[in-house]
């Protein structure tokens, strides 16, 4: 059962990802002639920081947790210095969550445990991640071009575990407690180090904050709403 939950795992990941690749093409590439000044691909992968902010006190942050993020970028210039910016990624980000003062219980696939009060819950999450955003660029000042984005991120969870060291669990699936679907801003600002042509290494720093519930509350788990926050910086390459 593991084997084929992971294989069915990889085959929707793999799907998403086309879907998206799919709807990415059908935006930034509309019938007509396309020049190669308008248009900017790039590939990046990011290291990330990652924790969780709640709206009540029975559910608290407990700390972050260091992820990744990987994908490419599509960049479609509708002036010098002004593009709309999009792409894909897979993100996997986490955090810790705990409830200082009331015990709660945790559903999975084939049985619930509790969590004693003031115990951590370790999330791992990945999401397939497809930014819409406006890029703002300086003019090139010697080998440095200077930059920042903004926009929205639909996300959708494709994976998610979590460990629970005080009931001796560890990489259990959570999808049972995780929402499918989220949506965050984004704000990133770096720079472009030109290495001739249109080709430049990308240095710079973002920040997301996925602001719908992350869980559900079931069972008799506290009504509140998680969000999930990210801190990521940018090492990339554009073409």
């Amino acid at each position: 059962m593991g084997i084929r939950n992971y294989i069915m795992r990889s085959k929707n990941a793999r799907n998403y990802y086309r879907i998206g690749a799919i709807f990415i093409l059908a935006i930034v590439l509309p019938a007509g002639n396309l020049k190669s000044q308008d248009i900017r691909f790039g590939v990046f992968a990011d290291p990330v920081i990652s924790w969780f902010s709640t709206d009540t006190k029975e559910t608290r942050n407990d700390g972050a947790r260091a992820g990744f993020n990987f994908g490419f970028t599509f960049n479609k210039y509708f002036s010098k210095n002004y593009s709309f910016s999009t792409g894909i990624s897979i993100l996997n980000a986490g955090g810790r969550l705990v409830n200082p003062d009331t015990s709660i219980m945790m559903q999975f696939n084939n049985f619930t445990t509790e969590v004693l009060k003031g115990k951590p819950v370790v999330y791992r999450i990945q999401y397939i991640s497809i930014p819409i955003g406006l890029k703002f660029e300086s003019n090139q000042i010697g080998y440095l071009t200077f930059f920042s984005d903004i926009g929205m991120d639909p996300k959708i969870v494709i994976g998610g575990k979590v460990d629970i060291p005080s009931a001796s669990i560890k990489g259990e699936s959570a999808m049972n407690e995780l929402k499918r679907f989220n949506l965050s801003y984004h704000i990133m600002a770096g720079i472009e180090y030109s290495l001739g042509g249109t080709t430049a290494l990308v240095f710079g720093l973002g920040f997301e904050n996925n602001f719908l519930d992350v869980s559900k509350d079931i069972l008799l788990q506290p009504v509140d709403k998680v969000s999930h926050n990210i801190l990521k910086f940018r090492i990339g390459v554009n073409f």
